[in-house]
């Protein structure tokens, strides 16, 4: 995640900001708690410049 965000010049509080948005220029995993970067769809994103969200934000919700 944080190179990621570094590659598109985003801090990473940005950049997990941006995910939390559902706007990351590229697609991310959520697994467990952590955040993962489609390598693939990052090098496609920096290679065009198009960008390829993932589908819905990402919804953190407090344990209970």
């Amino acid at each position: 995640m944080e190179e990621a965000s570094k590659a598109f010049g985003f801090s990473r509080a940005k950049g997990y900001d941006l995910v939390r948005q559902g706007k990351f220029p590229c697609r991310v995993l959520r697994i467990g708690r952590s955040t993962r970067i489609v390598t693939t769809s990052l090098l496609r994103v920096l290679e065009s410049g198009e960008p390829e969200y993932s589908s819905t934000p990402v919804e953190h919700h407090a344990p209970q």
